[in-house]
């Protein structure tokens, strides 16, 4: 989703630091590279010993070890713009009593814009039930680049707005979208298999 704009908290640097910090960066561009941009996250023992060793908060080495394991969440997400045209998809599959469905195709000079719906019976719904629609991604192929734009819902129908770019091919014949559902705690563990649509 959108990140709000990051606005810097304070005038105040310390200019003797600036060869630190950019020693930080150039260690955090070492570690990405060297783990093949997959790092995963440090057990908290290894956090609590270097909070000791180095005289720092854990809570502040675990927030740190956070964003860097959740690094694409910070990459700047496209802005559709100039829009051309829907393109009616009308495809829907059923699963464990869940309907999910795209009505449509949004296209834009740089992007398009998928509607992702589910839909089931609310009369039993539980807690448990709901929170199953914590998170979703789209994924479609190594040539697309797919990020939720937003989302929004309640009891029996949950819709959100995926943009992917570069733009989609007008014909959509032979393409599959593929939909993972992960617990928003434990963002690298899949709810279930893939939702898989074929266009």
């Amino acid at each position: 989703m959108e990140r709000m704009p990051y606005k810097r908290p304070t005038e105040h640097y310390d200019e003797r630091i600036k060869q630190i910090d950019e020693k930080i960066c150039e260690l955090i561009n070492k570690r990405k590279i060297t783990s093949d941009n997959n790092p995963g996250y440090p057990p908290f023992e290894y956090i609590s010993n270097w909070a000791d060793k180095f005289n720092l908060f854990e809570d502040l080495l675990k927030s740190v070890f956070g964003a860097l394991w959740n690094e694409k969440s910070y990459k700047p997400l496209v802005k559709p713009k100039e829009f051309q045209r829907n393109l009616p998809v009308l495809k829907s599959l059923e699963i464990d009593n869940r309907l999910f469905s795209i009505m449509a195709i949004r296209q834009y000079s740089n992007s398009s814009v998928i509607n992702f719906n589910i839909d089931w019976d609310n009369t039993s719904d539980s807690l448990e039930h709901q929170s199953r629609h914590a998170n979703f991604e789209l994924f479609i192929s190594e040539q697309y680049e797919c990020r939720m734009l937003d989302g929004c819902g309640g009891r029996g129908h949950f819709h959100y707005n995926f943009v992917v770019s570069p733009q989609l091919p007008d014909d959509l014949s032979g393409i599959k979208l593929i939909f993972k559902e992960f617990n928003m705690q434990f963002r690298d563990k899949q709810i279930g298999g893939d939702i898989v649509i074929q266009l």
